[in-house]
């Protein structure tokens, strides 16, 4: 089996734990304000790589990933936007003993559903990207509904699948107490999420949309002080507990 991959990053040291091998897949169905990756976007912009060829090179990395604690960590553009290829590789990478993670905002398109249970049963780590607890405040992010995102954090929580939060802390988009209280009040109940990462908004992708030709609103913001994002993490740590 093939599938489209933008890009390889060897020594990864963000994306899970321990020193991970992180597959970057093309292809997403958002289109959220602040991405910093938009050159994934375009499922037709990345090579053509096969399982094999792909556990070939992991292979290679195995000896420091197991050293570190770590493993591979499949993200993108949106794993999920290739359940089948996503499935074949988690498999692949149990039968070698290698920890999986699947970082992802969750999306799944309907023909594609019947995988989600079959991927988050070979998979070690869920990295769930919440853009907002908001149901409107999450289109107006990410183009796409909420359901999704929050059915598969249900079904990683009925299958005890670890889960990491991520959430990006956009000043003026993210940061309200409203909405922070909100996503504290929604991680509630959920025993399977490890941990919560508060992200501060980066600008650092920002010249990638002139690449794609694709329209920047976000220009003018800038990203948050410490200070705000010490008060953003009060917020939702005193609701989630």
């Amino acid at each position: 089996m093939t599938g489209k991959i933008h890009s390889i990053e060897t020594a990864g040291m963000v994306d899970g734990p321990g020193i991970r091998y992180v597959v970057f897949f093309a292809g997403c169905p958002l289109r959220c304000l602040y991405c910093h990756n938009p050159d994934t976007w375009d499922m037709g912009a990345g090579k053509s790589m096969s399982v094999d060829e792909l556990m070939a090179d992991i292979a290679k990395y195995r000896s420091y990933m197991q050293a570190s604690g770590g493993g591979v960590t499949f993200t993108g553009g949106d794993p999920l936007a290739q359940p089948e290829f996503l499935l074949e590789l988690l498999r692949a990478c149990r039968e070698r003993g290698i920890h999986t993670a699947v970082d992802t905002a969750g999306f799944v398109r309907d023909p594609q559903k019947s995988k989600v249970s079959e991927i988050l049963a070979y998979a070690d780590l869920l990295l769930l990207d919440i853009k907002s607890a908001s149901a409107d405040k999450f289109v107006e992010i990410a183009g796409v509904p909420q359901d999704s995102t929050l059915n598969l954090l249900k079904l990683s929580h009925q299958m005890q699948v670890p889960v990491w939060i991520r959430h990006v802390i956009v000043p003026g988009l993210t940061d309200g107490r409203e909405e922070l209280t909100a996503l504290g009040e929604l991680l509630q109940g959920y025993s399977n999420i490890e941990r919560v990462d508060l992200l501060p908004f980066s600008k650092l992708g920002e010249y990638k949309w002139q690449a794609v030709s694709k329209e920047y609103t976000l220009t003018d913001v800038q990203p948050p002080t410490v200070e705000e994002m010490a008060r953003a993490r009060g917020i939702v740590n005193a609701k989630k507990h």
